[in-house]
């Protein structure tokens, strides 16, 4: 059984507010494109299908600041019938609470892990 990592962040194609399921780079480079400058969300993908983990992806308008794409992709987690197995989350660019408090909520139904950057977890830590 593979691990599966949702992940959020930018990409210069594929629809908002849509899961992207991704099991290979190719599959990642068609259906998202390149990562926009400053982004670090496919970056983080690209290092998931390395470890052969597979990938829900949501692409959000710009990373940490784009709450409605956060929130949807968030209740999308949350349903068992969408999503019946959770490994990890990955954050990159968020360091806002309200994003990081809803995600633990998905993280502890799941039994999965958050993953965020030091820069994130500082920037949390500090606005806290």
């Amino acid at each position: 059984m593979r691990h599966i990592v949702a992940l959020f962040g930018e990409s210069e194609k594929g629809q908002f507010q849509v899961p992207h399921y991704v099991n290979e780079l190719p599959q990642l480079v068609d259906r998202l494109g390149n990562p926009p400058p400053e982004s670090e969300g496919l970056f983080f993908a690209i290092q998931a299908l390395l470890f052969q983990r597979e990938l829900i992806y949501f692409r959000v308008e710009a990373e940490g600041y784009s709450d409605p794409d956060y929130f949807l992709g968030l209740k999308h987690l949350g349903d068992r019938k969408k999503t019946k197995k959770l490994h990890a989350v990955c954050l990159p660019g968020v360091g806002d609470s309200k994003i990081i408090h809803a995600t633990n909520a998905i993280c502890e139904m799941h039994g999965s892990l958050l993953i965020t950057s030091q820069k994130d977890l500082y920037d949390y830590l500090t606005s806290s």
